[in-house]
């Protein structure tokens, strides 16, 4: 045997030590921002860090999207992926919206919205709705007010959900979603 022999196995360890373990696009993104930042390129660390914010943003949403229900028997979902942009101009946060669909023709909305100052200036309205006027129903432990074709409650203190239509469907959308893990998310 030889000393190359003898040795090999010992370098192939070393190099499966020196492999770095997989990065997602996030940390690979804040890490080229601080390799550029600590080269002086500081467009560049603020592009990168932009684009990372971005991504994070876009996980985020996914999150939210997560919790709108798959469609009833009978019904069709069409997801809204432009909703984001909307919310940029009211002040940032993010959303998911679905549209549901019967084949009889019969329409559903369910909006939900997190993080966002539109969020919290509603909050006060849905906390009060029976001196505003409109009716209150639970689904599940969730409280949401009710009036006009719309049902609209506050998660966790962050995240609005609306729902506009045909209501019966949206009582038992609503019902089927996770509400705790919904006030949680993104945490």
């Amino acid at each position: 045997m030889t000393a190359g022999t003898l040795l090999a196995p010992a370098f192939a360890a070393l190099s499966l030590m020196a492999l770095p373990a997989q990065a997602d696009e996030v940390t690979d993104l804040l890490d080229s921002a601080r390799e550029a930042y600590d080269a002086g390129d500081i467009q560049f660390a603020l592009d990168d860090l932009e684009m990372a914010r971005q991504r994070l943003v876009e996980m985020k949403t996914a999150s939210l999207g997560a919790f709108l229900p798959d469609a009833p028997e009978g019904w069709t979902r069409e997801v809204n992926t432009e909703m984001n942009a909307g919310l940029a101009m009211m002040g940032g946060g993010v959303g998911a919206e679905a549209r549901y669909m019967s084949q009889d023709g019969e329409e559903l909305k369910l909006t939900l919205m997190a993080d966002n100052p539109m969020v919290a200036s509603m909050s006060a309205m849905i906390s009060n709705a029976g001196a505003m006027g409109m009716k209150t129903e639970r689904i599940g432990r969730q409280r949401f007010a009710v009036q006009d074709g719309q049902m609209m409650a506050l998660v966790g203190n962050r995240v609005l959900v609306q729902a506009e239509g045909d209501l019966e469907t949206a009582r038992g959308l609503l019902d089927t979603m996770d509400f705790g893990g919904m006030a949680a998310f993104g945490q």
